[in-house]
């Protein structure tokens, strides 16, 4: 017979944080530093969700940049996953392993179309043995309409090339770079071969971006998710694309599937660090982390597109689950992420101050310029397309991608998700202030100058549903 828990379940709409006595004079005394997971730092708390109209390589981008990180959905082929995290890897660096290149005997016109496709603006010519031979730079093709000739014809040959040893130093790179008036520098080793790049463009942006998430070469850090079934060729190649973390990424995460997939996956790759979920009980937490995860996900059935608690019946309320989630992790140093149903900052608050220490954020950040979602315009408003990765669209694009010519599984797939619209809300770094100014705010209440902190301080009191109501603005007509 089933058993009934004497536990009541709670929501972030089933409670707020008691304010206390603080000696916080101002939020910028606030520390919103944080773990991801065992061996990963961040500024903010803030994760862009692995969901498909969510997070590709620019929402990852612009979450890095922030000082959040984000998570490459798997619903896209292995060769086009790796290529987003390839564009995040690739896009911020003091030095470039691995420089795109062209070999010296295709016309300009091919080059323009693999320009395009990569995103930059110039690229190094190399032969067979990978010997540089020269640069072909926007500059160089400014002015040229033959698209027939050969761009060895056209790019600044070797001779005439400033270049540096590998392993050079990025002061003495920068001076290079400053007193020869120069954009780019490619590293060669001792026979001459292209090692590496280094751009000013990219040094730059790294003194810029000082509270970035980057990894120790200054490079953007980028999770990307797999799957449990058949997917370590997908898992090898995000590896071998630099990918930072890897998130198995499953609706029910104390599964044997998933405990399989992760003593897999830390036995081959013991140094990268493996976020697993989703789930929702201190159970479920302490076998995870006994089998190997570097982080657990929490949360069964919280986000906006779920359906699962009505579909299926089952489901964690998700405040609840953070808690008893947090609790059973304590002292293990595996960082729990709270994920799904922030609906308002302050539910990024009370997520942390249960025991979270980042937040997976999902519906907020697809409605910005950043998510891949498809953009429309409804009676005067603008909106975005988004859904669940449990929904029918999201579940029968991925399997088709895996097997075009299968469509057995359409009549037996019963979803678990929706698809629906957001609203517009500008930009990713618009969502994001607007959270950690909550976040903030929240911890100043409690006298909290760290995540720390705020864990050992904060005191949750229940409210009925006319405390809800009265939370909210009512009594007025607000100006939208």
């Amino acid at each position: 017979m089933a058993e009934i828990l004497k536990e009541e379940g709670l929501t972030y709409n089933d409670v707020l944080i008691v304010p206390k006595r603080s000696s916080i004079l101002t939020r910028k005394d606030v520390s919103t530093e944080t773990r991801l997971s065992r061996n990963i730092k961040l500024a903010s708390p803030v994760i862009s969700a692995n969901m498909d109209t969510v997070t590709e390589s620019e929402m990852a981008i612009a979450m890095a940049r922030l000082g959040g990180i984000g998570i490459i959905h798997r619903f896209l082929t292995v060769a086009e996953e790796v290529a987003e995290v390839l564009r995040v890897k690739r896009l911020e660096a003091f030095s470039i392993d691995n420089p795109y290149t062209l070999e010296p005997n295709i016309t300009l016109g091919e080059a323009r179309i693999k320009m395009a496709e990569w995103g930059v603006s110039g690229v190094l010519l190399v032969d067979g043995s990978r010997l540089l031979l020269g640069i072909l730079t926007a500059r160089d093709v400014l002015f040229e309409t033959d698209l027939s000739k050969k761009i060895s014809e056209l790019a600044t040959p070797r001779a005439r090339l400033i270049t540096a040893p590998q392993g050079v130093a990025l002061d003495i790179a920068k001076e290079i770079l400053h007193k020869n008036k120069i954009e780019k520098l490619p590293l060669v080793d001792s026979i001459g071969r292209l090692v590496g790049l280094i751009t000013s463009k990219d040094i730059k942006k790294i003194q810029e971006d000082s509270g970035a998430t980057k990894d120790e070469r200054g490079r953007f850090r980028v999770g990307a998710a797999v799957g449990v079934k058949n997917d370590e060729e997908r898992t090898d190649a995000l590896v071998a694309a630099g990918a930072d973390v890897i998130v198995i990424d499953i609706a029910h995460g104390h599964s044997e599937l998933v405990i399989a997939e992760l003593k897999r996956i830390k036995n081959k790759y013991p140094r990268i660090d493996v976020i697993a979920g989703n789930v929702a009980t201190a159970e479920a937490t302490k076998d995870l982390i006994l089998a190997g995860a570097d982080a657990i996900k929490v949360g069964v059935g919280p986000g906006a597109f779920c359906t699962t608690r009505v579909v299926a019946g089952v489901g964690f309320p998700q405040l609840s689950a953070v808690l008893n989630c947090a609790l059973a992790a304590k002292g293990s140093g595996v960082p729990i992420i709270a994920d799904g149903g922030v609906q308002y900052p302050g539910d990024v608050a009370k997520a942390m101050a249960a025991g979270a220490s980042t937040v997976m954020v999902g519906a907020l950040l697809a409605g910005t310029d950043e998510s891949p979602g498809v953009t429309l315009l409804r009676n005067g408003r603008k909106y975005k397309i988004s859904r669940g990765m449990a929904s029918f669209g999201a579940n029968m694009g991925r399997r088709a991608k895996e097997n075009p010519r299968d469509n057995s599984a359409v009549m037996d797939y019963i979803p678990e998700g929706v698809e629906a619209m957001v609203p517009y809300r500008g930009t990713a770094a618009e969502v994001v202030r607007e959270l950690l100014g909550g976040l903030r705010s929240g911890m100043s209440y409690c006298n909290a100058r760290n995540i720390g902190e705020l864990w050992e301080r904060a005191t949750f009191v229940r409210m009925t549903p006319a405390g809800l109501r009265e939370s909210l603005p009512h009594d007025v007509e607000v100006i939208e």
